[in-house]
């Protein structure tokens, strides 16, 4: 399978966020990838740069004023007295679409930063913008012919509204590539698998019927993101019945969630979309630090052979799945169980 990596990611290096009010070292540091590459290059999987898209892809999802904020607001920021080294606000606009629209850099981080978990720096701008173009390229390796291809991104994406950041993701990666695929085909469908709900990725779509998004994911009622993920969130408007979320008990294991997987399976079956991208988390392993599900190394791959077996041109996209022992492997465990299945 091919790998679509960029060195870029470095340039965003997120020191802190706050875990109950309390500060913390940040877990989505440059080793994720670094870790996750090496499994890929372990694996044999070929290596590939992405191609340069520019802001072109990004921009046809989110708002040109939220990219214009994400673009600047370092430089913003930097200019306030006192201001902290990280964009970090400290309001945040409740209601915020009936709402006029700031001109502080405070108000306006406040408006498009959804938490305290998405800190903006030096080169996080450049590293998101990097990360679209990486999963842009393996949709576009997927259109062009090849079965499946692995977007090794980072920052992840699937928190990201078109107009907001959340949960360390900035640009929406897995809905980017979507959308780009949809001048191309009819109908692309969004399988996440992230242990946190994708609630971004819904968000960017909950009005539409052309892109189905599934999620399976940790019960949002005590588990990030709390607010977005239950199960009557079904779309709006032109999108009601093309939004499927399927919360999971925390702590859920490999076979339960084998079987929600194809409840899941079900409902993209019925769709019947020319490609499926699917959110890759890695975070629902037992061990990952921010713990909500108990999927084991071997269960990624029975997740990664289930996946194959929907029998589409898929497009992964990497998500969540944090510092830890066993990272490493539960990639590898997924590729082999997806590579592995008959047709892949």
């Amino acid at each position: 399978m091919k790998v679509v990596y960029s060195e870029d990611h470095r340039q965003h290096y997120p020191c802190h966020f706050l875990v109950s009010g309390a500060p913390q070292p940040s877990p989505e540091v440059p080793e994720r990838a670094d870790r996750l590459l090496a499994a890929a290059k372990a694996g044999g999987h070929e290596i590939v740069a992405p191609r340069r898209y520019g802001v072109g892809p990004a921009a046809a999802l989110h708002t040109p004023e939220y990219l214009q904020f994400l673009e600047h607001i370092v430089t913003r920021w930097r200019r306030i007295e006192g201001a902290s080294e990280e964009v970090v606000p400290n309001v945040h606009a409740q209601g915020r679409w009936e709402m006029g629209y700031p001109d502080s850099a405070v108000g306006q981080a406040g408006y498009h930063m959804a938490d305290t978990a998405c800190p903006i720096s030096e080169g996080t701008w450049e590293a998101a913008i990097a990360s679209s173009e990486v999963a842009v390229t393996a949709a576009e390796i997927v259109r062009e012919g090849e079965r499946s291809a692995y977007a090794l991104c980072r920052p992840p994406g699937h928190h990201a509204y078109p107009d907001m950041a959340g949960g360390f993701c900035f640009l929406n990666n897995a809905g980017i590539a979507a959308q780009h695929l949809r001048k191309h085909v009819d109908r692309v469908a969004i399988l996440d698998i992230d242990v946190h709900h994708g609630n971004g990725t819904q968000g960017c779509f909950y009005h539409r019927s052309d892109v189905l998004t599934v999620s399976l994911h940790a019960d949002p009622a005590r588990f990030y993101p709390f607010f977005w993920g239950h199960a009557q969130e079904r779309g709006s408007g032109d999108g009601i019945g093309y939004n499927l979320n399927i919360p999971l008990a925390r702590g859920t294991e490999t076979p339960a969630y084998l079987t929600a997987l194809e409840r899941a399976a079900k409902r993209i079956r019925a769709f019947d979309p020319q490609i499926l991208v699917i959110a890759l988390g890695l975070d629902p392993h037992e061990d990952d630090p921010l713990r909500g599900l108990a999927i084991t190394t071997e269960g990624f791959a029975e997740i990664g052979s289930a996946l194959a077996r929907f029998d589409l041109p898929t497009v992964l996209v990497q998500e969540g799945g944090y510092l830890q022992d066993a990272l490493g492997d539960n990639l590898s465990s997924f590729l082999t169980g997806f590579c592995g299945a008959p047709g892949r």
